[in-house]
């Protein structure tokens, strides 16, 4: 299963959280990062959006086929985006748009076996890829791609 963790880009301050939009340099991260998806793209990609208006508008700038989770919301944890994703049991790959913490934590996890307070820059997308190879189960990062390298 591939899995790709996409943090929303840079958006306004303000309040109330769930309504903040992507700022002009947002947009700008979203669309470059979306482009260097496009390229990739995974067969039969689903895309798993959490509700607020900036990890639409970031989904926006790839596609416009995706499934808004309410899970995935800012209160949402790694519990919350495993079961939203079915990693690593899932048969497809699954990009999801959400939010810090709970991204970095997962990330953390997938990668050190810990949920640790990692950060996930703004905009930047994880790819990761769960095998197995001689019995063993393996976690593989793939990409790191931050929007200002996209």
């Amino acid at each position: 299963m591939d899995l790709l963790l996409w943090r929303h880009a840079e958006a306004v301050d303000g309040s109330p959280d769930h309504t903040r939009e992507l700022t002009e340099r947002g947009l700008r991260q979203a669309q470059r990062v979306a482009a260097w998806l496009e390229e990739r793209r995974p067969k039969r990609l689903r895309v798993l959006v959490s509700p607020t208006v900036r990890t639409r508008q970031t989904a926006t700038a790839f596609t416009d086929r995706f499934e808004i989770v309410p899970a995935l919301a800012p209160e949402g944890g790694v519990a919350d985006l495993l079961a939203a994703t079915g990693w690593p049991d899932s048969a497809g790959p699954c990009l999801v748009i959400g939010h810090q913490p709970a991204l970095g934590r997962l990330a953390a996890l997938l990668l050190s076996g810990a949920e640790s307070d990692w950060t996930i820059k703004k905009g930047a997308l994880w790819w990761f890829t769960n095998r197995v190879r001689d019995g063993e189960t393996q976690t593989v990062l793939r990409a790191v791609v931050p929007p200002d390298l996209a």
